[in-house]
């Protein structure tokens, strides 16, 4: 196995699980939960072992509600480990940058849908940014679902969109405006106008709040 990144969370390995799984070449990702020593031990094994199963109870939901993400092959809740896909592809961050102005609105489009699904089956990915949606034949895949959880409110899904709008500014800031219409055009056609409407109030409420305590820092 590969150590390929390494977060305050989990370690993520890049493997190849042919000879254990399959008769052809398979490359998965080992996504490994690290113990905290701050904790107590009991406390930390406890939350773990919950946070390993609801991030595959998830990618399992997910893919339900036809959102594309990583097949998960094993659950280790002795070891805090989740074996999954390995989805092989361009993500969305350089991509974007690279494609006409047109294919970025339609790629963004469906990104709203992919968000409207999994808004609408009650869970929050927690980490949208451009650098965990993949590419991969044609199909728009989202993966790290390490912070997302089952959680059908508003606030929630309005951080969610939140997250992604400011990520959206930070990286693709020359075009950011139009692309992220695209992405609440895109989360109407599954959620329904009212939906979007309320959504887009709460993302502002969001940004006054943030606005706020920005100045309140200041001050």
């Amino acid at each position: 196995m590969k150590l390929i990144k390494q977060g305050a969370e989990a370690k993520i390995y890049l493997a190849d699980f042919s000879e254990l799984y399959f008769d052809y070449p398979l490359k998965v990702i080992v996504k490994e939960r690290i113990k905290k020593r701050y904790r107590i031990p009991e406390i930390d094994i406890k939350l773990r072992r919950e946070r390993t199963i609801r991030e595959a109870r998830i990618l399992h939901k997910a893919k339900e509600l036809g959102v594309n993400v990583p097949y998960v092959f094993e659950v280790d809740t002795k070891n805090m480990i989740i074996v999954m896909e390995y989805i092989e592809g361009e993500r969305l961050k350089e991509l974007l940058e690279r494609v006409s102005m047109e294919e970025r609105l339609k790629i963004c489009r469906e990104v709203g849908r992919l968000i409207g699904r999994l808004h609408e089956g009650g869970i929050v990915h927690g980490d949208l940014t451009t650098s965990n949606m993949i590419m991969r034949n044609g199909k728009i895949y989202f993966i790290d679902f390490g912070l997302a959880e089952f959680d059908d409110t508003l606030e929630a899904q309005g951080v969610d969109l939140h997250l992604l709008k400011r990520a959206m500014e930070s990286t693709h800031y020359k075009w950011f405006e139009e692309g992220f219409k695209e992405v609440l055009n895109g989360y109407e056609e599954v959620r329904g106008r009212e939906k979007r409407v309320e959504i887009e109030e709460k993302i502002r409420e969001i940004e006054l709040r943030g606005r706020y305590r920005e100045r309140k820092w200041i001050t």
